[in-house]
């Protein structure tokens, strides 16, 4: 049994995380909302990990900061506080968190992290300025941690591209909307929550021990492919 440590655990990708390692390991969800359900393997921290003091956690064999923003607005329409704030929830908070638990996950059995970019980061899209960078930003922190910690923790990150959640609901908010995002994608559909929690069981798992400082795309062909 694992001690998995996740940020942001409460919806989206998060809580389909925790669902799925739930049975099975105990976890700690760090989130500004709990949970709509309980569980004895459950230990929830109702807080704001920008703002809020982090809970003691003796020692972790998994860390999952889940936190993003989708906030696409045409450059001109984007304040410098949008910039900020993107990047404070992306980066800053995993950073924090990062610093907070290294110690406990240097106890861990074969400790990892997961962090989430997108494939903004690669892709060129209009209106995605400020995710872009903050994801960026993140890839740059795998890379470079990758390194640092080479020895003593593995770090990855997932780049997913648009996700069925409450956090894309306005993008995917009828089915007109819906079929225009599946015909994007060159493989024709987009991403399920329980499908990025699958490919973050793996990332967590012995499986994965040779592999670190990478960033997977789960994008459906749309960074890869040009059809």
């Amino acid at each position: 049994m694992k001690n998995i440590v996740i940020i942001g655990g409460s919806k989206g990708i998060g809580q389909a995380i925790l669902l799925q390692q739930l049975e099975s390991n105990t976890i700690y969800n760090i989130s500004r909302t709990a949970p709509e359900f309980t569980h004895p393997n459950l230990k929830h921290f109702t807080l704001n990990v920008l703002e809020d003091v982090l809970p003691e956690i003796e020692s972790i064999d998994a860390l999952i900061y889940c936190p993003g923003s989708i906030n696409l607005k045409p450059i001109m329409s984007l304040s410098i506080a949008d910039f900020k704030n993107d990047f404070e929830i992306n980066v800053i908070g995993a950073v924090k968190t990062i610093q907070k638990y290294l110690p406990a996950l240097k106890k861990g059995n074969d400790p990892s992290v997961v962090l989430f970019s997108s494939v903004a980061a690669k892709l060129g899209m209009p209106f995605h300025a400020s995710i872009a960078v903050a994801k960026a930003g993140i890839e740059g922190l795998v890379k470079s941690l990758g390194a640092e910690l080479a020895a003593i923790v593995r770090i990855n990150a997932i780049a997913p591209t648009i996700t069925e959640t409450s956090l894309s609901a306005n993008i995917l908010r009828n089915d007109r909307m819906r079929d225009n995002m599946i015909e994007r994608h060159p493989m024709k559909s987009y991403l399920k929550p329980k499908e990025v929690a699958q490919m973050a069981h793996f990332l967590i798992s012995e499986n994965a021990k040779s592999i670190s400082g990478q960033v997977f795309e789960m994008d459906y062909g749309l960074v890869t492919f040009k059809m």
